[in-house]
């Protein structure tokens, strides 16, 4: 019978306080403002799931897919020393997008408990984030298991009452990717390779009982 196992829980846990999912309600940068992209980041005690769908995006059509972000991996929160904002940063287990030239870190401040400012470290933004009632007391992250016991490749990411689901492309990336191109980008290169690097799946939702 299939099921689920725990991930490895990492050596230093997320602290409390990061924990929960997150939406985010504003982002700039210097090209404008974004209030519009649905974004989920969702934090257990180590691992973390983000997922951001732009507006008007539809996951079900070929066009749509190339337009979501979205990642899994582990977190590492850096503490803040004399006054400095704490870092956090997102190593990227797997990845909707191809890879980033730059590692994926912020520094953040907590305006309140639910409230957190992050802005860039290596580049030049802010986002705003409003933890999601009803998203705490509970974490997990996990992978699903065949009826034989060996792992499936999905994986289950829940914070309190909601949960991040990934089935991740088996594809690999082709060999001569170039530095911060899209996936839509990368597909007009290589129009045959569409089939293998869309057949992925990432849901937010309600997390079972």
């Amino acid at each position: 019978m299939s099921g689920w196992t725990d991930l490895p829980a990492p050596d230093e846990p997320v602290p409390e306080r990061y924990r929960g999912v997150w939406v985010r309600t504003l982002l700039e940068t210097p090209e404008g403002r974004d209030t519009s992209t649905r974004v989920h980041w969702l934090q257990t005690g180590g691992w973390h799931a983000d997922l951001r769908v732009p507006q008007g995006a539809d996951p079900t059509t070929p066009l749509g897919r190339t337009q979501l972000q979205g990642f899994c991996g582990l977190t590492r929160i850096t503490p803040g020393k004399d006054g400095q904002p704490d870092v956090c940063t997102w190593h990227r287990r797997w990845d909707i997008q191809p890879p980033r030239s730059t590692p994926d870190a912020g520094f953040m401040v907590f305006e309140t408990p639910g409230r957190v400012i992050e802005t860039g470290v290596h580049g030049p933004y802010l986002e705003i984030w409003e933890r999601l009632p009803g998203s705490t007391g509970r974490y997990r992250a996990q992978a699903e298991l065949d009826a034989q016991g060996q792992p499936t490749g999905v994986q289950r990411f829940v914070a309190g009452r909601y949960a991040i689901t990934v089935r991740p492309r088996t594809a690999p990336w082709p060999g001569d990717l170039k530095p911060d191109e899209t996936l839509a980008q990368l597909l007009q290169r290589h129009p045959g390779a569409a089939p293998g690097l869309l057949d992925f799946d990432m849901v937010f939702g309600q997390a079972p009982d």
